[in-house]
């Protein structure tokens, strides 16, 4: 990998999602050098890739050049790989660009789609949880209405999982609908359009309270989007999804149902447990004094308030990178480190234009006090001045105009040529 030779200590972070950034930044650059690896070269603000999706923002945005963040730094190293196996034992990792040794190694790698092996789901629908795929997306809904001018069939759009995921799409998908599209073709019949949202479970966004749960199924309801609840997807064939209540012919199914760890292989199935890598309350591998993993890849034992593991959100990851950096320089200097503790400082999903629910401890906030929250929160979580700045323009400019002015094909969709049903 070429990465010179020190007598610092080299710790190897592995992936560039929320908690690998920070612990990047947080940790001593005179103390270690440090080495971080990603496929990509710039960090995904993933909780906007929706936005992407529904053409509200341009894919740069949301991500910001690692390395404009880094090149103020000495002893700090950036290599795009994918790193496909871990030595434990001679402290090595093998990647697709060549090895590293490591002293000290961090995963950081995430998650991925759960399509709970589903393979024609896999290989049918549209997941959404990088640019490249939300970038499919877009393509997707634009190609369905381009092509329902010269062919005059129905349209289904099917979103699977009712998560925070789910329900920012259907919400966005019903206000393109309603307000955005009909200016840009007028000859379409929106009625023909239809916005169905499948959820295994009986309520909306299972992780909030009961409360946020029935106020977005109002919404949903109100922005006409048909919510199927406690409604389980069995199989989906490219042309027909088949549940346990009904089936739908669609060619446009959203899979927003779930995700797992993106574990590298040589770890060994000890260390993991629902696809998560066990560490303790020091971020460590349990058993492996130089390995550790944070992050939604990580499953924390010992934390009596979350004994499943932290939710698979920004918030744990953010903070899990920002406390191991910390430990990794206190013990530097051979003072005490302090376990983590998670501190959950509420959860939130936006449906609409002055639609929010929120949940903060003991209370909910609901309509547009939680969407100026939820829009205040997501913008200062924004990495980079520019890309704070250009998404508040573009939600300003929406606001203002009911528009959204990016609805332009740039590439050829993966499935354009069987968008309608």
């Amino acid at each position: 990998m070429n990465i010179p030779n020190t007598n610092l200590t080299r710790v190897v972070i592995i992936g560039s999602g929320f908690g690998g950034l920070q612990v990047a930044i947080k940790l001593n650059k005179k103390l270690f050098q440090i080495v971080l690896i990603d496929k990509n070269n710039y960090h995904t603000f993933q909780p906007l890739l929706y936005q992407v999706a529904t053409f509200g923002l341009e894919p740069d945005s949301i991500a910001k050049s690692i390395r404009t963040i880094i090149n103020k730094y000495d002893n700090f190293f950036l290599r795009l790989a994918k790193v496909y196996f871990i030595n434990k034992i001679n402290k090595i990792i093998y990647s697709n660009i060549g090895e590293l040794y490591y002293d000290y190694l961090i995963i950081a790698t995430g998650s991925k789609t759960n399509f709970f092996g589903k393979k024609k789901i896999e290989k049918f629908s549209f997941p959404m949880k990088n640019i490249g795929e939300a970038l499919n997306l877009r393509n997707c809904i634009l190609h369905n209405f381009e092509y329902a001018l010269s062919i005059k069939k129905k349209i289904n759009f099917v979103i699977v999982g009712g998560g925070p995921t789910g329900v920012e799409l259907a919400g966005s998908l019903a206000e393109l609908k309603h307000y955005i599209l009909p200016r840009d073709y007028p000859e379409l019949d929106f009625s023909k359009i239809k916005i169905h949202l499948i959820q295994a479970t009986e309520k909306l966004l299972d992780g909030m309270s009961k409360d946020s749960s029935n106020i977005a199924l109002k919404y949903m309801n109100k922005m006409g989007v048909n919510v199927w609840l406690n409604n389980p997807v069995i199989d989906f064939d490219g042309k027909t999804i088949f549940t346990k209540k009904v089936k739908f012919k669609s060619y446009n199914v959203i899979w927003a149902a779930g995700v797992k760890g993106a574990i590298i292989k040589g770890l060994g199935e000890k260390y993991l447990v629902n696809n998560r890598i066990i560490v303790d309350v020091y971020n460590k591998v349990q058993g492996i004094s130089n390995l550790f993993a944070i992050g939604d890849v990580a499953i924390i034992k010992g934390d009596e308030e979350y004994p499943n593991g932290h939710p698979m959100v920004a918030l744990p990851a953010i903070q899990q990178g920002i406390h191991l950096a910390l430990n990794f320089n206190r013990f530097f200097f051979k003072k005490k480190i302090k376990p983590f503790k998670f501190k959950n400082k509420g959860s939130m999903a936006i449906i609409g234009r002055n639609k929010a629910v929120c949940d903060f401890y003991n209370f909910t906030l609901s309509g547009f006090s939680a969407w100026i929250i939820w829009m205040f929160i997501h913008l200062i979580k924004i990495v980079g001045f520019r890309n704070k700045l250009l998404t508040l323009i573009n939600w300003m400019t929406q606001y203002k105009n009911y528009n959204k002015s990016i609805s332009i094909l740039i590439r050829p969709s993966v499935k354009y040529n069987k968008f309608i049903n």
